[in-house]
């Protein structure tokens, strides 16, 4: 198991809705980390490795906080120029086709003077990507943090590519915190179990 959660697989749990609707909060994620597995490994020649793709659903660890991982969309690689206009993305001058993307606040926010949490929110000024970096950004474009306000995320943080929903199970309407916190959450899991599960997204695939 341990060698399966190092090397191969692991389920991650999505907390936050910054890649709704492609995932959602309570979504339970199996992801691939062979894919980006280095070839440094005593294995790697052997194993089914690809190249990170423009496009790709993928877990890293977050180069602020090491502590945390997040998972996002690498919309643009090292070597190409990222630039946003009027909150559409476009790679090396060409606006990028995005069916997945959702904004939901119908305002545009561009110029300067804007409070931080807006900033680079619509309007980012073009950049090229360093090599082994990637831009990654939420599908939920107005209510995600990522490398819009972090900038472009090393290669060398990703985890693995998200594969698959293999549960999803609604949040309770009252956040549970406080004291056995943990133990309450279980047990309100375990109540309602069959009303909350999502049944239409098990083994849900990731695009």
């Amino acid at each position: 198991a341990l060698f399966v959660k190092a090397f191969l697989f692991e389920a991650y749990q999505v907390p936050s809705g910054s890649m709704e609707e492609s995932l959602l909060v309570g979504d339970h994620v199996v992801v691939d980390k062979l894919a980006f597995a280095p070839r440094t490994l005593p294995w790697g020649p052997l194993l089914p490795r690809r190249e990170l793709r423009r496009g790709d659903v993928v877990v890293f660890v977050g180069a602020e906080d090491p502590a945390r991982d997040f998972v996002k969309r690498a919309v643009a690689l090292g070597g190409e120029r990222v630039e946003i206009r009027g909150k559409k993305l476009l790679v090396d001058g060409v606006e990028a086709v995005e069916p997945y993307a959702v904004h939901r606040d119908p305002q545009v926010f561009e110029g300067e003077g804007l409070p931080a949490v807006l900033e680079g929110r619509d309007a980012l000024a073009p950049r090229t990507l360093p090599p082994s970096t990637f831009f990654a950004l939420g599908d939920n474009r107005d209510e995600s943090r990522d490398s819009r306000t972090s900038g472009p995320v090393p290669t060398g943080l990703l985890r693995g590519r998200a594969l698959f929903v293999y549960w999803s199970v609604r949040p309770p309407d009252d956040p549970i915190s406080g004291r056995s916190a943990g133990v309450r959450r279980a047990l309100d899991v375990a109540i309602h179990f069959f009303p909350r599960t999502r049944w239409e997204r098990t083994f849900r695939s990731v695009r």
